[in-house]
């Protein structure tokens, strides 16, 4: 598929016609990575925002006592980084590569200087943007009332969302995700995870291998957001 073609199955692009997809395609320069690979470090100026054409990103932050938080595990079809918009903001996070991917990059000069030239598109993207501080703060305030097991339970239930795929024996998450970093993305420790993991387990709400887990009741998961 060629890149203007997949533009169109991007969220933050779906929604503009082809004169506007074909300008957006002008500006993106398309890099590849390997796995491990940092594309930016929290704290790095902010100068360009990412799509992803393939492969796995993981941004994540360091809280004041170094240990990691992942905030998100983001596949093929998201954008990232694009809070940097409209400032000069530092890059909030760090973005690494956790399988070999293939990403559009969109440096910020290029697309303000679109945006100025065309002030529907600029209505459009500042829409986006609003929807995706709504679900920041719906992260925060979660992570604010929620234990936990509920979190676990929320992780589990996008990484389904995101992630799943259906099998005889329910849905397994199609992602090499380690305790560690399912700790990270719950906001815990990882021997934390690892209990209510068991919890989840002893419910029969899902099946457990060393790096693989099957949601086999996601009813049962629900429950314990719920």
């Amino acid at each position: 598929m060629n890149n203007f073609a997949y533009l169109k199955q991007i969220s933050i692009f779906s929604g503009l016609d082809d004169k506007f997809l074909d300008k957006i395609n002008s500006i993106s320069i398309i890099r590849r990575y390997t796995k491990g690979r940092i594309i930016f470090m929290e704290g790095e100026p902010g100068e360009a925002f990412y799509y992803i054409k393939s492969g796995l990103i993981k941004i994540s932050k360091l809280s004041s006592d170094g240990r990691e938080h992942i905030l998100h595990i983001l596949n093929e079809g998201h954008v990232f980084a694009e809070v940097t918009l409209f400032n000069k903001a530092a890059y909030p996070a760090t973005a690494e590569v956790i399988e070999d991917a293939e990403i559009g990059m969109i440096k910020n000069s290029d697309l303000e200087k679109l945006m100025m030239e065309n002030p529907i598109m600029s209505l459009y993207l500042i829409k986006y943007l609003n929807r995706r501080l709504i679900e920041a703060q719906t992260k925060v305030r979660n992570l604010a009332l929620y234990d936990t097991y509920a979190r676990t339970a929320q992780a589990l239930l996008k990484l389904a969302e995101d992630y799943g795929k259906k099998t005889s024996k329910g849905i397994e998450l199609d992602l090499n995700i380690s305790r560690q970093e399912l700790a990270n993305m719950v906001g815990t420790t990882r021997e934390t995870v690892i209990r209510v993991i068991a919890a989840f387990k002893k419910e029969n709400a899902i099946l457990v291998g060393k790096n693989s887990i099957i949601i086999t009741n996601i009813n049962k998961i629900r429950q314990w957001y719920e």
